[in-house]
């Protein structure tokens, strides 16, 4: 299945993209006014716009507002641009290059968004083991990142003897502090760096975050 690709440009941009679709790795999607870009944005995986509309402050005012989605900008010499955007391909259009580069950025795009998880205003960067809030953050283990991922995806209280035997693969009636042990130094982590005592809460049902 294709990657897809939401498109702003000129009607010439678009024609020129038409011409070469046959060569595309990838699916467009031409954007108009008639198309909902709340409901188009969580089926494409990238962006690509042309400089020219980049004066254009609707369309600018649109893109601007694209998150977690790659944008690669189509810049033709002596056009300013005043968009956001991640990488840049130049006229005249190279196929391969236009190919290679949506590929890669979208390939880095996955990878990245695969890489953290948020939780209310924290970031968990996995590949760097690192909880940050805003300006703030702290080194984690990989078995405190495997805590607060499954807490976050289980959503109902987790007991002991649960976290036990989905993380650390225990019997359920293993004899062991486990448990306590590693969410008291997760928890006393947070509440140094960032005076919270809530982040992950226990109750009679279990640990929740």
């Amino acid at each position: 299945m294709k990657n897809s690709l939401l498109v702003f440009g000129t009607e010439n941009f678009k024609n020129l993209l038409n011409e070469i679709n046959e060569y595309l790795d990838f699916s467009l999607t031409f954007y108009n006014d008639e198309i909902s870009l709340a409901a188009k944005i969580s089926t494409i995986d990238a962006v690509l716009i042309e400089s020219e509309v980049c004066n254009n402050s609707k369309i600018i005012s649109l893109v601007n507002k694209i998150n977690n989605k790659p944008i690669l900008l189509a810049e033709k010499k002596g056009v300013i641009q005043k968009c956001n955007y991640t990488e840049k391909v130049f006229f005249p259009l190279i196929l391969s290059d236009l190919n290679s580069k949506i590929l890669n950025l979208i390939t880095s795009q996955k990878f990245k968004l695969n890489s953290s998880l948020k939780i209310k205003d924290y970031i968990v960067d996995k590949n760097e083991k690192k909880l940050t809030k805003r300006d703030l953050s702290i080194f984690i283990t990989e078995r405190e990142i495997q805590l607060i991922e499954l807490l976050v995806k289980e959503k109902q209280p987790q007991s002991k003897n649960k976290l036990l035997k989905k993380i650390w693969n225990y019997a359920a009636d293993a004899d062991t502090h486990t448990v306590e042990t590693h969410i008291y130094r997760l928890r006393k982590k947070i509440l140094v760096k960032f005076s919270d005592n809530n982040f992950i809460i226990n109750s009679k049902a279990g640990y929740t975050i």
